[in-house]
């Protein structure tokens, strides 16, 4: 996209290592999901993909097809019955199909640490119906341990360099809630986080967010094995970012997705999955489309 550059360049995010030639729209995403059902500690690693493609208003020959992958390891620690210690670390793995050719970055990402606190937790039996509620509420910071070394005020700097980091560079609060509620096998878990963003050596600051979704679980036994699967709906928001205090035009947006798949359990290792595909989507007037979404993780027990 060089050709475009020069008046294209406020358009530019440098979303870290989930970021599109445009809107940056998946960068700095914290997706807590499912957590596994665990008495004390558990480790896990995780995987995730992401799709978008970006395509200037016109001018069809200025595009690019980005596939985000992260490899993640978390653990968690219950700390007494009421708090719950967990931590994620991001290894990214990044390729951009672009009009100026191909690109590719890998590396750690931005390490972040959660504190939550079981707020409500109960059981009750109405009938035959066991009824359980779960309340957690936290907050915690994702740490600038992903590579960001572009100074995005040079007028010289590459675009595609300035979206392969795999760090924003900044110190930001993350704040999450979560609530689960079953009656026998039929469940429901919704969450949601905010993100609150700082400036980084640049003067560089992302919007923040706000991520929500809702899962509808039911537990089966079959082999041994318990098996939830499951389908949900998730919502994501940006604020527009901001350079040097000033708003930084065609970014921010919003994305509506539907989720489906399965949580699997035998004794202490958990193995789930599942697919996100947008139904509603809001980026860079339209030019940047956000794809295909999935996750895996296996976690185990400790």
């Amino acid at each position: 996209m060089k050709r475009v550059f020069l008046t294209t360049f406020t358009f530019l995010v440098i979303f870290s290592a989930s970021a599109c030639e445009i809107c940056g729209c998946g960068v700095g995403n914290f997706y807590l999901g499912l957590l596994p059902h665990f008495n004390s500690k558990f480790f896990g690693i995780r995987y995730q993909y992401m799709h978008y493609h970006t395509q200037l208003a016109g001018d069809a020959s200025q595009f690019s097809n980005d596939y985000y992958k992260t490899v993640e390891l978390w653990s968690g620690i219950n700390i007494g019955a009421k708090l719950q210690l967990l931590a994620f670390i991001p290894y990214h793995i990044n390729k951009q199909f672009t009009d100026d050719g191909i690109k590719t970055q890998n590396g750690i990402g931005d390490v972040s640490i959660l504190l939550n606190y079981n707020l409500l937790h109960s059981r009750t039996n109405a009938g035959k119906n066991l009824i359980e509620h779960q309340l957690w509420i936290g907050g915690g910071i994702k740490l600038p341990t992903g590579k960001n070394n572009i100074d995005i005020n040079d007028p010289l700097v590459n675009p595609g360099d300035v979206n392969s980091q795999s760090g924003t560079g900044s110190t930001d609060i993350l704040l999450n809630a979560s609530y689960d509620v079953s009656i026998n096998k039929f469940g429901l878990n919704t969450s949601a986080n905010y993100k609150i963003n700082t400036d980084n050596k640049t003067g560089y600051r992302f919007g923040n967010r706000f991520a929500a979704n809702t899962f509808a679980y039911y537990k089966l036994r079959a082999m041994g094995l318990g098996i939830a699967p499951n389908v949900g709906l998730l919502y994501e928001n940006a604020a527009s970012n901001n350079l040097n205090k000033a708003s930084v035009l065609q970014t921010g947006g919003n994305l509506m997705s539907v989720a489906g798949g399965i949580e699997m359990n035998f004794n202490k290792i958990a193995l789930g999955a599942n697919v996100q595909l947008p139904v509603s989507q809001n980026f860079a007037e339209g030019q940047t489309q956000a794809k295909l979404k999935g996750l895996l993780h296996v976690t185990f027990a400790l």
